[in-house]
């Protein structure tokens, strides 16, 4: 039995992604906004599928033990309250902005496809690991949902194409490319219940995307479909010409630029017994 949706869900995070939605629409690309309204009207209840988020939560139990593959993509587009859905498509706006005017439509949409499976997989593993190293049952139990685990890869991504040498994050400066590093701990530190697994999962498949065998992959898929995609992103290209990969605006601080706040949620733990 579904645990949601029969009726609509509204409150400020869906009014202040809405305005910024109205105000922005004519600058978002494609695929970013219809993920984005996508997974708006989906926690909204105006889209009803046959399950709710306690459902398809992602957890290493579900998937090793008992087999319930539609959590690796159907777990990310959830998302446990109005605010966390806000944080999350503020952020992917950023994003998209960047990354699908970079790399065209098609390219982006398997981008985003393949990061979101690719980041529950990692996310899996890692969960799987820790429940053996640490001989304690909760990482495999512990369920997880939110886009932002696909965020940290985009962010991976669109910092590998700058050529910031330092940012801030609250206020310190420090070399980008350990930004993203330091804005995992951080999150994890204000908000408690983000998923400090599944932001390290994102950022690790981001790592391989840049440096690792996903770039082939979502290369080759896009190479199938369209043979005259020309060769963007991915190893090997930098268009700044430096060859050092870095790190710039994080995911905490577009938030936060996107709302004026300095409290973001990113990725959320659902606790099972």
């Amino acid at each position: 039995m579904s645990d949601r949706r029969w009726q609509p869900r509204m409150g400020l995070g869906i009014l202040l992604l809405a305005n910024q939605l109205f105000s922005q629409h004519h600058v978002i690309p494609t695929v970013t906004l219809l993920a984005v309204v996508g997974q708006t009207l989906l926690y909204m209840g105006i889209i009803n599928p046959p399950w709710g988020r306690t459902e398809v939560c992602l957890s290493c139990e579900s998937i090793l033990y008992f087999h319930d593959y539609r959590r690796l993509f159907l777990s990310a587009i959830e998302h446990s309250s109005d605010f966390h859905l806000y944080h999350n498509m503020a952020s992917l706006i950023l994003k998209g902005q960047s990354l699908e005017r970079r790399y065209g439509t098609l390219k982006f949409l398997i981008l985003l496809l393949v990061f979101t499976v690719a980041s529950s997989l990692t996310y899996v593993g890692l969960a799987f690991c820790a429940a053996k190293y640490f001989e304690s049952s909760s990482y495999m139990k512990t369920c997880a949902i939110g886009f932002s685990g696909v965020l940290f890869a985009l962010k991976v991504v669109t910092t590998y194409h700058s050529g910031s040498s330092y940012q801030s994050i609250q206020g310190f400066s420090i070399p980008a490319k350990y930004a993203v590093w330091a804005e995992l701990v951080l999150i994890h530190i204000l908000v408690p219940n983000a998923s400090f697994i599944g932001h390290l999962a994102g950022i690790l498949v981001g790592l391989a995307y840049v440096y690792g065998p996903l770039w082939y992959l979502v290369d080759g898929v896009c190479r199938m479909l369209n043979p005259d995609l020309p060769v963007l992103g991915g190893r090997g290209y930098n268009p700044t010409g430096r060859q050092s990969y870095t790190y710039t605006r994080t995911t905490l601080r577009e938030s936060q630029q996107a709302r004026g706040e300095g409290q973001s949620n990113y990725g959320w733990n659902y606790h099972q017994d």
